[in-house]
């Protein structure tokens, strides 16, 4: 018979950040210990649910007995006396003949096929589901009560279903039943489930619970957007709070709630971080993204009358918004550069000194970096030297992810330029994927300059990211690296950023990584970061010439011409310098030299013009000469000075077909 299985475990709240994972991993390790043993029909699906208080899991097509399966029972060795092969026959109801010879590490043994009768679902079913609960992704577990259960949290209750029936079990220290409970408050009370297939039904109708993490979240958000379209707002930034969000709440109401005005003097990301991290609101801003005096509580409880929930929300955000206000008062009657000489008490690494030397290291590289761009190096210092002294300001010590947003405010007030200003706060950027980069070429230069000292320095000390360790984050000031070179098209050569050979192999493995999301294909990049181009804001149109070049019919013919002289030259050790134009004899390799004088002067000018599509593409026209010359031609002449010769011209037709990239890449 084939049924859907329920299992559901009660507890106590769990780990928000954790519960969406947890709900996933637990139903993913059930079903598979299921399948494994044969239970699991060839449609059956799995559905994973996740609240506060449970985890639970619902399986369809799920056997009461699985299948008989057949096992090879390994037996003696074949040089074992015949009483034993008899014994072995013997013990399995078969005859000696029916044996038949296995290879095994140990040498060769007699086996035999067994039929092995499949087991009952309940049999150690509990143990399968104290075992998938054990695997789960928990960083720490917990006893409760006089027993020896451990588990992230609490176990109050067990639910398994087969179908209609209950089975019976022990996960945990709790005994199954078929009762589960709904919501804290509204249920209608313990519900009785008559089957497994009612589960996510019963529960949001008698138990006012939307058990499916997925579908709760997908309400939340529905009722977000209502609710701000109301009150004339939009949500911004939401999707990692609505997730957590989800994890606090089993039936989701939302409700507007707001603030005094005065508050918005207050700089609005402060009171922004403070609704949504402490407190888990959603902020409302208007059209203009300015933040509105109005908020949006996601409630766990559906009540005609709100007024109560929505004052009580209201008293408990006033204090975290005057907290955020009398920080942002107190920090104004300090001026930032005031600040700067105590960096030098705030250790950046114990082999890199102090905060205050990190500040120094960045101010000389960023006035560097400003003037190799034309930009105001003045500037570019004196951000630098402001850059870092909001971290020691209350407000970004009570909410450390303000750095530099705060350095922005604290600079405009002391009167500092708005380029200067604007280059602390973007100095950190981009923090994230998909962040957006700094504009002004002050900012441009104090971003790089950051990054690279910080890259420089724990590269120069051995703090190099391994595997999956980068505690440091050095992956991410890499990338950041690229795309400030790629994006803002920033024409700085790479040796003059990065000294070491290994720092550098180290931004040209973050610029395959970055360019491959793009979507550029694995030999399309290959082909042109293997030469090691210095300047990286020119990568992205030697990889477009890359791809025209790649669609031409002739692409696939020089591509492979190209492998072979390189793999000439590579068994030569070399080319010499120049080839001799007197010792070309052969007709075809008069006609390939005539065709190649002829095109270089055009491949040059393309290329002074950064016109690589053009280059490339000139390039189509050797095929026939290439094909024919290799056809006819023998490269290593027994004649010495014609085989140097020959290999020299080689040498300089390959040199000028991979000047932009190697096309050698390119060959299938």
């Amino acid at each position: 018979m084939q049924a859907t299985l329920l299992v559901e475990l009660l507890t106590e709240e769990l780990p928000p950040k954790a519960l969406k994972r947890l709900g996933e991993s637990f139903a993913q390790s059930l079903s598979q210990e299921l399948r494994q043993d044969g239970f699991l029909g060839k449609a059956s699906e799995t559905t994973a649910f996740a609240t506060p208080r449970r985890l639970a899991v619902s399986i369809t097509q799920v056997l009461d007995v699985a299948p008989d399966q057949w096992h090879e029972s390994m037996g003696p060795a074949v040089s074992a006396p015949p009483q034993a092969l008899a014994g072995f026959a013997k013990k399995h109801k078969v005859a000696v003949t029916d044996l038949v010879q296995v290879d095994t590490p140990k040498g060769k043994v007699f086996a035999c096929k067994v039929l092995v009768p499949g087991s009952r679902l309940e049999t150690n079913l509990d143990l399968k589901i104290e075992e998938s609960l054990k695997r789960l992704p928990v960083p720490k577990v917990m006893r409760w009560g006089s027993g020896e259960a451990q588990f992230v949290r609490p176990v109050h209750g067990l639910v398994i279903l087969h179908g209609s029936r209950a089975i019976p079990g022990t996960v945990l220290g709790v005994s199954a039943s078929a009762t589960t409970r709904g919501h804290r408050f509204m249920s209608a009370g313990s519900i009785a489930l008559a089957s497994a297939d009612e589960y996510a039904e019963r529960l949001r109708r008698d138990g006012k619970v939307i058990a499916a993490f997925g579908e709760r979240r997908a309400e939340i958000e529905r009722q977000l957007k209502a609710e701000a379209g109301r009150q004339g707002g939009a949500l911004g930034r939401y999707d990692d709070l609505l997730d957590e969000v989800t994890a606090l709440v089993e039936y989701p109401k939302v409700y507007a709630g707001g603030f005094e005005p005065s508050f918005l003097e207050v700089p609005q990301e402060c009171l922004i971080l403070t609704m949504r991290q402490n407190q888990k609101y959603f902020p409302l801003l208007d059209a203009a993204g300015r933040l509105l005096a109005k908020f949006l509580i996601v409630s766990n409880m559906d009540v005609s009358d709100p007024r109560h929930i929505v004052g009580g929300n209201e008293r408990v955000v006033r204090p975290r918004l005057q907290d955020a206000r009398f920080f942002y008062d107190q920090d104004r009657k300090r001026r930032l550069e005031a600040r700067v000489p105590e960096l030098a008490k705030v250790v950046y690494h114990r082999k890199l000194g102090s905060q205050l030397e990190r500040v120094q290291r960045i101010q000389l590289l960023a006035g560097a970096i400003a003037r190799r761009l034309g930009a105001d190096a003045a500037a570019a210092e004196r951000a630098a030297w402001l850059a870092k002294a909001d971290l020691l300001t209350g407000m970004v010590g009570e909410f450390p992810e303000l750095q530099g947003v705060m350095g922005r405010y604290y600079a405009l007030h002391d009167g500092e330029p708005p380029e200067v200003a604007d280059a602390i706060e973007a100095h950190y950027r981009p923090r994230f994927a998909g962040d957006a980069l700094p504009q002004h070429p002050v900012a441009c230069a104090l971003a790089l300059a950051d990054k690279l000292d910080a890259l420089a320095g724990l590269f120069g000390i051995g703090e190099k990211p391994g595997g999956e360790k980068d505690p440091f984050a050095l992956r991410r000031a890499g990338l950041g690296v690229v795309r400030l070179l790629v994006e803002r098209e920033l024409p700085l050569p790479l040796t003059e950023l990065a000294e070491s050979a290994e720092l550098r192999a180290f931004l040209y493995e973050r610029a395959r990584s970055y360019f491959h999301q793009l979507g550029y294909s694995a030999n399309e990049v290959e082909s042109v970061l293997c030469l090691e181009p210095q300047r990286l804001d020119l990568v992205p149109r030697q990889l477009e010439a890359v791809r025209a070049f790649s669609s031409l019919p002739e692409a696939e013919s020089l591509a492979a011409a190209n492998k072979r002289i390189g793999n000439i030259l590579k068994q030569a050790g070399g080319a010499p310098s120049k080839f001799d134009a007197s010792l070309i004899a052969a007709p075809e390799e008069k006609s390939l030299a005539a065709a190649f004088e002829a095109l270089r002067p055009e491949v040059e000018r393309a290329f002074g013009a950064l016109d690589y599509t053009r280059a490339l593409k000139s390039l189509a026209s050797l095929k026939t000469p290439v094909d024919a010359f290799f056809d006819k031609v023998m490269v290593m002449d027994k004649d010495p000075r014609v085989r140097a010769s020959r290999i020299a011209f080689l040498g300089a037709l390959h040199a000028t077909m991979n000047r932009i990239a190697d096309l050698s890449k390119l060959a299938k």
